[in-house]
């Protein structure tokens, strides 16, 4: 990963593998013009793993209501999808 990469929040999406999980989690974050300025994703066995970095300084929603609109596509699509702010995830990564 490139250290000039911009990005205040990270997404992380877990669940079993399907289709349609890249294209409904991008979907979203398009829909609350948030933009993905790095993304990974594996599938292992058939579990489905994607970490995102995502810049939100261009959305107009609270990021209270980015995570509530994410938790809602994680209980549909059945996933776990949850959203840090880049600090609170790079202090939990050094635990």
């Amino acid at each position: 990963m490139s250290q000039s990469v911009n990005y205040n929040a990270v997404v992380t999406v877990l669940g079993k593998d399907r289709v349609g999980i890249i294209a409904g989690v991008t979907a979203v974050l398009a829909k609350l013009n948030i933009n993905i300025s790095d993304i990974s994703q594996t599938i292992l066995k058939d579990m489905f793993t994607m970490i995102m970095l995502v810049d939100t300084i261009n959305s107009t929603y609270a990021f209270e209501k980015i995570r509530e609109e994410l938790k809602v596509l994680g209980e549909e699509m059945n996933l776990e999808i949850r959203i840090q702010h880049k600090d609170i995830f790079n202090a939990m990564q050094r635990i």
